[in-house]
Order: C-alpha cells, then structure tokens, then sequence
C-alpha cells in the first residue's frame, strides 16, 4: 500500500541522453510553455503590423491631403512704373497715353513646378480695351512667387466716347482692370502633371499729378 500511495502520478521516462531520466508531466509543461510563447509573439508580430499599417495609411492620408493636392496659382498684378504721362484735359478731346511697366507675380503654392504658356494681359477703361501687355512661357518653383515686369502701353485711341473719360482725368485718377490667363500644368513627380489656369482679374487707380499705380484689388 505504501508503495501505490508513494507512486508519482508523472513516471519517469528515459530522457534524451543515456542515464537520465525526466517525468512526463514536466515535459509536457515545457512543450505547453513553449506554445504559449510563440502564441505570444505571434499576438506580438501581428500587433505590430497592424501599428505599421496604420501609420503608413495615416502617411498616405497626409501626403494626399498636403504634397498632392493641387493648388490654384494666384496671378496678380502687384505695382508699376511709368514714363512721364502725356494726358490732355481738353472737355471736347480728353486723351491719355501712358507707357507703364506692371510688375506682375505669380505665387504657386503647391509642392511640385507650375509651368504656364505665354499669353496677352489686357488693360481696360469703362470696358474698353486701353492697353495690352505679353507675358512669355516660363515656370515658377515650388512653394515659390515669381515676380516680372511687363511693358504696357495704355492709350485712349479706341475710346470712340467716353464722357467719364474727361471727368476722371479732370480728378486726376484713371480707373483700370486688368485682365488675364494662365494656363499651364503643375508638375508633382516626373510623371503626374496636373492641368491649372490661373486668371487675373484686378482693378486699380493710377493717379495721374502723382504718377502712381494704387488701391490694387484683385480677386
């Protein structure tokens, strides 16, 4: 009797090497350790790719939102320079002819080279055409403003009648708009490229006894 109720529930077995022996109860508690060890680093791996794939949508999200977005270029006209104005205040035959040079900007905001075609920036009086200026093909930098001069010749020839006309240069102000657009494509990698236009669309006073450009607005 004593020797059953001494007997261990876990016998001994032979182990891996000659003359030892191990129980079989530790052996299957080392082998359930190990399980629960690779479970854990399983949980562990699994817990980390999901951290990664979270992140690397998050990043995506980010770069869509911010880099990839595609911006309207603003187009304005920014200050200008005259040559001594020629204007006669006659009540009958009121004229002006006026060479100006209109600093012009383009601001792109956008994280990629904004590339535009040339084009015609037109100047107006009570909306008629007054003057013209061109504006050659070039690019302006990412998150950059490219400022340039443009050479205009404002003239009354084409106002056939303008009875405001000989009022305003009497108050010595010449109201103006300027109008304009560029058409060109933002280039984000070297193979996205996305179409843009920019238009100009400005209003301003050029005070004559002063011979200033002033109260620029544009939308």
């Amino acid at each position: 009797m004593a020797g059953k109720e001494n007997q261990s529930p876990h016998p001994l077995v032979p182990g891996p090497a000659n003359g030892t022996y191990v129980r079989t109860g530790d052996d299957e508690a080392g082998r359930g350790g190990s399980r629960e060890l690779r479970r854990q680093k399983r949980k562990k791996y699994l817990l980390y790719f999901v951290a990664f794939v979270i992140f690397q949508t998050g990043v995506i999200l980010i770069f869509t939102l911010t880099i990839m977005k595609v911006r309207t270029p603003r187009f304005r006209v920014r200050s200008a320079t005259f040559d001594p104005f020629n204007v006669s205040r006659q009540p009958n035959n009121p004229t002006f002819d006026i060479s100006m040079n209109a600093q012009v900007g383009v601001k792109n905001a956008n994280f990629g080279r904004y590339k535009y075609q040339g084009t015609t920036m037109t100047f107006l009086y009570g909306g008629s055409q007054v003057g013209e200026g061109v504006i050659s093909k070039s690019s302006v930098g990412w998150r950059s403003t490219k400022k340039f001069n443009v050479a205009v010749r404002l003239t009354s020839d084409n106002l056939t009648s303008n009875s405001q006309l000989a009022a305003d240069l009497n108050a010595n102000i010449l109201r103006l708009t300027s109008q304009a657009e560029l058409k060109g494509k933002v280039a984000l990698t070297f193979i996205f490229n996305k179409k843009k236009s920019a238009k100009m669309n400005c209003t301003m006073d050029v005070f004559l006894t002063a011979e200033q450009l002033a109260n620029i607005s544009c939308d």
